[in-house]
């Protein structure tokens, strides 16, 4: 009979992560649709890879991949040059999130909106948007509450209006970027610079060394998720061109100013609100439960991204439907599933304890509270001084100024003059043990006048029960005086 522990399987658990423990349903976009939703090459690993990285050294294994990648480097690592500077750009991304917004704000100069086409424009921003945050995010990356099938359907469909990939690809690099937040292995890492978690991620030829995996078979088993995906492209252009455009002609006669405003321009604000999640909220503002990786908390994020601002909350507590927590707090994403909820539409909203919550905000207050105590002086420990038998203490104690408080010797010449109560208590303490005195028998002394003492600590009496903590022994001394 063997008592050893059955350690777990680090390859398994990492297939179960990554879902290639199962086999999942492909799901193909048609034509061009299909390059829309990245390469295959920065999702084709597998959990033995994984494990192999996650449990190398770091810089062995950055040694590896420099030896391997020497003669065939990957154009994303190598120097940028005026030979070479167009092949490390995604074209096509750069189309659709740089050249075709740059045409439409030249189109508007000459195109001014009309009143009817704006409010257009606001409300489809508004759909689209949410359907982002609510939808992709919310529901879908992070399973934080149920929808009912029109909700879902309003998700996909208005979702592709913000150009931004279907939910299977946008939920998948999601969650790729919350298992490997601020690694290599994060689509959009912070820790490469504001633009490239910005933008820069899109428009960069990502390096297929950094491929990584999460498990979606959940998403995939949603049939709304696998239309969308196999024709993202029809949708996307659907809805992000062809319906404002139709709207706003068939409706006031401004095909143009539909296209224009309802389609590009629109388009592009949402884009940019959304990277914003991936740059701003990892760059600006506070972090309360955590500081060891960079998601923050900032209203201004929040009030750009539709709420989804307190970031640091968020990763945190990632599968929590709300990211602000205070009635104050702009989360109008947070107010839509909601109310959802309250007319059948969704449910199961998850929502993580204030117990947790409290905890985290406690921890970091601790963390940050020991990082300013460590930098103050509080006085040498007691197992760092040296001892002192009586006599020796009577040798010195007169012409160095010493007094015994707590079994702990400590020099008080230089702050004689400065002692609130006068010279004459101190130098008539001189040479002899005050801890009674300075417990209370005389003066209850002040928080102030404790950490001021531990300062001026020089020795520890021989045999005597020391004891540092002096605030302790003052409120015992209080104490017994009170029951006497």
């Amino acid at each position: 009979m063997s008592d050893s522990l059955d350690v777990v399987d680090i390859t398994k658990l990492n297939a179960l992560a990554a879902g290639t423990n199962k086999k999942n349903p492909r799901i193909v976009a048609a034509g061009l649709g299909g390059v829309l939703m990245g390469t295959k090459s920065l999702v084709d690993v597998t959990a033995e890879q994984i494990t192999e990285d996650s449990s190398s050294d770091l810089l062995e294994k950055d040694r590896r991949e420099a030896a391997k990648y020497a003669k065939t480097k990957h154009i994303s690592e190598k120097p940028w040059t005026l030979s070479n500077w167009h092949e490390k750009i995604n074209w096509l991304n750069m189309i659709l999130v740089v050249m075709i917004p740059v045409l439409g704000l030249f189109a508007a100069v000459y195109h001014p909106p009309q009143w009817k086409t704006a409010i257009l424009g606001l409300i489809l921003y508004i759909f689209s948007g949410l359907s982002i945050t609510a939808g992709y995010h919310r529901l879908y990356a992070h399973k934080a509450y149920d929808a009912a099938l029109p909700v879902r359907l309003f998700y996909a469909f208005f979702g592709a209006g913000a150009v931004e990939g279907s939910i299977k690809w946008w939920s998948h690099s999601h969650r790729v970027h919350h298992r490997y937040t601020d690694t290599p292995r994060d689509p959009y890492d912070a820790r490469n610079g504001l633009f490239y978690s910005h933008i820069g991620w899109m428009l960069l030829k990502a390096n297929p060394k950094n491929r990584a995996r999460a498990d979606i078979s959940d998403l995939t088993s949603d049939w709304v998720v696998r239309f969308q995906h196999r024709h993202y492209l029809t949708l996307m252009v659907l809805m992000a061109l062809v319906v404002p455009t139709l709207v706003a002609g068939l409706g006031w006669g401004d095909y143009w100013g539909g296209f224009i405003y309802g389609g590009i321009l629109k388009t592009f604000v949402i884009q940019q609100a959304t990277f914003c999640v991936n740059s701003l909220a990892h760059w600006i503002g506070i972090q309360p439960f955590d500081d060891r990786r960079t998601p923050r908390d900032h209203v201004l994020t929040a009030l750009v991204t539709f709420g989804e601002g307190y970031h640091n909350f968020h990763h945190e507590f990632p599968s929590d439907y709300r990211n602000a927590l205070k009635w104050y707090q702009y989360d109008p994403t947070k107010i839509v599933i909601w109310c959802l909820s309250k007319v059948g539409l969704a449910w199961n909203l998850k929502t993580f304890s204030q117990n947790a919550i409290d905890q985290g905000l406690v921890q970091q207050q601790q963390k940050k509270i020991d990082m300013m105590k460590a930098k103050l002086n509080w006085g040498t420990n007691l197992d760092k001084l040296p001892v002192w038998d009586r006599e020796e203490f009577n040798s010195k104690a007169k012409a160095e100024g010493l007094i015994i408080i707590s079994g702990i010797i400590h020099n008080v010449k230089a702050f004689i003059k400065e002692h609130p109560g006068g010279q004459a208590l101190v130098r008539a303490s001189l040479g002899k043990d005050a801890t009674k005195a300075f417990n209370g028998a005389v003066y209850a002394h002040s928080n102030a006048a404790h950490n001021m003492l531990g300062t001026m600590r020089v020795a520890v009496l021989k045999d005597s029960d020391a004891n540092s903590n002096t605030f302790a022994v003052q409120q015992d001394f209080l104490d017994k005086e009170k029951t006497e």
